[in-house]
């Protein structure tokens, strides 16, 4: 339910920040807008007031919203209008620059929302990652990763001729970029892997893969008293690496052996104080110990950076920036066979949000569906902004005006796209849940 909430929260806000770019470029050229909606209102509004000539309401549909302005052809499909002599005050009757401001507004104030987020987060909580080169136990690999050479515990230090910053970056390169050269470090030795070409297909058609990820030992950071760790003599920082003789050198690899050993009478190898000891253990009937491990922050030294005011800004275009450009490379992934099952709607962008509400994490999502939204719009798709762009550019280079039933037509093609790859997008959602 939070999630639900959290996405409905943040498209509005987007929907709403979209359309107020449209309204305003449409007031300041003197354009009369006759509505502007939040949600979409078939039959009747949840609220609504008119100031002006412009009827300003609240609709029952959620995600969605429209700005209605006079004399131009959009996705209302009214055309009676278009029937009669231009008035000053319609869209068609302003200048060429005038029109492309006012479509392009929800663009421009989608990516100025973005930049806007981005310097905020930024500003207040900073930007907290770990370094490659601080990532001391490597890699842990699923079997994707395993089949393609990696191995437990490699330490990436080039991909292609690039040194990585991230892992993020990495599996980035792969995916995005193609790359196929890795340079890692094994068990103190430098080893250079050739990646298969069918890898990035694989990962793309896999979308439970994780690929690669930070290893996580299971080193004990506090016992829980009167349960069997703490009853079998476990202390604090022992490397736990084997459970029933059979090696785990993740913490992963234990919570799926100990999945298996209810009530079991075994032992535990563990790491102390650099020499390996055995341990006698009975776990509990849920298949516990009771032990805490320690998490990820105490394994590893992240960096944090902070920001002033006046650095945030910068920091956020930049961000924003560089967000936009690897969402429009990814775009090419969706015209591949793997990468066009993995399209989804609203069911998909709900678990993209913390199923507990944590507002880093919302409006990092909020600023990344801003960056993707105003995108998407300005792809030239007639029903889009983009579409209009393109008949518009078409004008201001030629000098030829498409006609409005050439644009009605268009407007009509364009809507069955876009509605054709959303039904194609639920239906996927719909799938994935059985």
């Amino acid at each position: 339910m939070q999630q639900t909430l959290q996405l409905i929260l943040s498209l509005s806000l987007l929907v709403l920040i979209h359309e107020l770019g449209h309204f305003t470029f449409a007031k300041l050229f003197k354009a009369r807008v006759e509505k502007f909606y939040l949600f979409f209102n078939p039959w009747f509004s949840l609220f609504k007031f008119k100031k002006g000539d412009t009827t300003y309401g609240i609709g029952w549909l959620p995600f969605g919203g429209y700005c209605k302005i006079s004399g131009m052809v959009d996705e209302s499909m009214d055309t009676d209008q278009l029937k009669k002599t231009p008035q000053p005050w319609e869209y068609r009757s302003k200048t060429i620059g005038q029109r492309l401001l006012i479509i392009s507004g929800g663009v421009i104030f989608n990516f100025v929302l973005a930049f806007i987020i981005y310097s905020g987060i930024l500003y207040t909580w900073g930007e907290k990652y770990l370094p490659i080169e601080n990532a001391h136990y490597g890699i842990y690999c699923d079997s994707l990763a395993l089949s393609a050479g990696f191995m437990h515990g490699d330490k990436i230090i080039m991909v292609e001729d690039q040194v990585p910053s991230r892992l993020a970056d990495v599996v980035s390169a792969i995916v995005i970029d193609d790359a196929q050269n890795i340079r890692v470090e094994r068990q103190g030795k430098i080893v250079d892997l050739v990646l298969p070409k069918s890898l990035k297909q694989n990962i793309i058609a896999n979308q439970n893969a994780y690929f690669i990820t930070d290893f996580i030992p299971f080193i004990v950071d506090s016992l829980i008293p009167n349960m069997p760790a703490a009853q079998s003599g476990l202390r604090k920082n022992d490397h736990i690496i084997a459970v029933d003789s059979v090696s785990t050198p993740a913490f992963f690899d234990f919570s799926i052996k100990a999945k298996s050993l209810q009530n079991a009478q075994t032992t535990i190898t563990v790491i102390r104080n650099g020499f390996e000891e055995i341990i006698p253990i009975t776990f509990t009937a849920e298949g516990t110990i009771g032990v805490y491990p320690k998490g990820i922050d105490k394994l590893y030294e992240f960096k944090q950076l902070e920001y002033t005011l006046l650095q945030s800004i910068p920091a956020g275009i930049k961000m924003g920036v560089s967000n936009l450009t690897f969402y429009m490379k990814q775009l090419k992934l969706v015209f591949t066979k793997e990468g066009a099952q993995q399209i989804g709607s609203f069911g998909t962008m709900r678990t993209m949000f913390s199923s507990e509400w944590n507002w880093q994490w919302f409006w990092l999502m909020t600023a990344l569906f801003s960056v993707i939204l105003g995108f998407m719009n300005i792809l030239p798709i007639p029903a889009l902004d983009g579409g209009h762009l393109m008949f518009l550019l078409y004008e201001l280079f030629t000098g030829k005006k498409p006609s409005d039933t050439f644009l009605e037509r268009a407007q009509r093609i364009g809507i069955t796209i876009v509605l054709g790859l959303f039904l194609y997008a639920i239906m996927l959602d719909i799938g994935r849940l059985f």
